[in-house]
């Protein structure tokens, strides 16, 4: 910089500083604090679970030993609209990073430019310009470079950062959202066969039930209300199979459209064929809960947040004090090319600049306190969070310990039923009881057994809630 400019410059400065010194500005009023995950208390659930426990591996619904389901969930994570969007997204906080990281380094830009002007014979330019036609060229070269003397485009930078982070952590929940509602959707779909079997054994029995009663009508041992009745219980079999058909129809509509496909590929789903060994998923990682915030991909948003938040502050803080850029240009120009890149067309010049808000009627301080408020928005989120976090971590085990009781009380329920049942089918077949006897025994094993059927999907289920609610299997960096 030429010392002259130097000299012109440094009493500006010095009063800009001075003025900047007596500057407003105010601390920022912070009121949320971040919660201690091991603060809380984890409950009798999570306390009374085994602790050898692993964390879920980043394929965990491989557990449920489904080829088809796997290549549903790879299928999904490969193609699936809705996480190319969160995928599209990271790469977009990528790009506007790079804006942010862009403004804290030196720009340099070269133009050039030719014209061809008619002069006036009447106004200033002299002989032998006025009154002809000439070219006026030149070719600069421009730099600039704000100093940023208070942080604040680093600030801004580290908050572009730190968006690319919670764009990560939020495309990984996506992807365990999908996977998530893939093996929920699936397990449903097994439910859904293992009823329709239940109902279409309970058809076959009530059309044999019905073939006893047309015999016991025609020999005069029973009446036309006996067989009725059980035509009755036929048609509303049916009318029970037709509407599991129709979920199972509806059920492969939707894991085609979860995988990214068409209704289509949903007719090639075959029956699931899913099993789960005993006390799988009951047991949590002795680390829980410390461990938990790095590996909950929405609570990991949320950490990253509050630093984003945090760098934000910093930038409203900066913007108080004086902001002092640097530019300078350098080129040739002439009146015609011939002398263009002679060296008398060169031309050069320095040009410092400083600002400083003198009155905005309370603008930037009313920014510093808005940035103030969304730090603490932040961080409740990431309290709630963690909250919500050990709760769906409890929801789970006590769910499991509560299947394991219901199984083996479903199994017994379903024993005396079929006893039941068949001591109803003697009594009639004897004439000892009316049709209305055996029907009420037989839609008796029909329910315990769809209870039976309903008990074995809520292990699976919950299988899936636990893994869920540990993170779904991949460790993430925490700031």
């Amino acid at each position: 910089m030429p010392r002259n400019a130097i000299t012109a410059l440094l009493p500006v400065a010095s009063l800009l500083l001075l003025l900047a010194g007596c500057a407003p500005l105010e601390p920022v009023h912070t009121e949320a604090r971040k919660l201690n995950a091991a603060s809380l208390d984890a409950g009798k659930a999570i306390r009374a679970a085994s602790t050898d426990g692993a964390w879920p591996d980043a394929h965990w619904w491989q557990a449920l030993h489904d080829a088809q389901l796997d290549r549903l969930v790879d299928s999904a994570l490969a193609q699936q609209p809705t996480l190319n969007i969160a995928l599209a997204r990271v790469r977009q906080a990528e790009a506007v990073a790079g804006l942010s990281r862009a403004s804290t380094q030196p720009r340099v830009d070269a133009a050039a430019s030719a014209s061809r002007d008619r002069y006036s014979a009447n106004s200033t330019v002299p002989p032998p310009l006025a009154g002809n036609y000439a070219w006026k060229a030149s070719a600069t070269v421009n730099a600039g470079y704000d100093l940023d003397l208070w942080g604040r485009n680093r600030q801004l930078l580290a908050a572009a950062l730190d968006e690319v982070q919670i764009a990560s952590a939020e495309a990984q929940l996506a992807r365990l959202t999908l996977a998530s509602a893939i093996v929920h959707n699936y397990v449903q779909l097994a439910l859904q066969y293992a009823l329709h079997d239940s109902a279409e054994l309970s058809l076959a029995q009530r059309q044999r039930l019905l073939d006893i009663s047309r015999k016991r009508y025609q020999a005069g041992l029973a009446s036309e209300l006996d067989v009725r009745s059980m035509e009755t219980t036929l048609a509303s079999g049916r009318r029970d199979i037709e509407q599991l058909e129709e979920s199972m129809a509806l059920l492969r509509i939707q894991l085609a459209a979860l995988s990214g496909k068409g209704p289509g590929d949903g007719d090639t789903i075959a029956r699931p064929v899913l099993s789960l060994a005993a006390g799988q998923g009951s047991a949590v990682p002795a680390s829980l809960p410390a461990e938990l915030l790095g590996h909950r991909p929405d609570i990991v948003a949320q950490r990253w947040r509050i630093e984003a938040a945090g760098a934000r502050i910093g930038a409203a803080q900066a913007a108080f004090y004086p902001n002092i850029n640097l530019s300078a240009y350098a080129g040739v120009q002439s009146l015609g090319f011939s002398h263009l890149l002679d060296g008398h067309s060169a031309m050069a010049g320095v040009m410092p600049a400083i600002s400083l808000p003198l009155f905005d009627a309370g603008r930037l301080r009313n920014q510093l306190q808005e940035q103030g408020a969304l730090y603490d928005v932040a961080v409740e989120q990431y309290n709630a969070s963690i909250v919500q976090a050990l709760s769906e971590v409890a929801n789970a085990l006590v769910r499991i310990n509560s299947v394991h009781e219901q199984q083996a009380l479903a199994q017994q329920a379903v024993e005396v039923a079929k006893r039941q049942q068949q001591l109803a089918e003697q009594s009639y077949r004897a004439g000892l009881s009316d049709a209305q006897t055996a029907i009420s025994a037989q839609l008796t094993v029909l329910n315990e057994e769809q209870q039976q059927a309903v008990v074995a999907s809520k292990q699976l289920e919950n299988y899936t809630l636990l893994m869920t609610a540990l993170g779904g299997g991949i460790k993430l960096e925490l700031p």
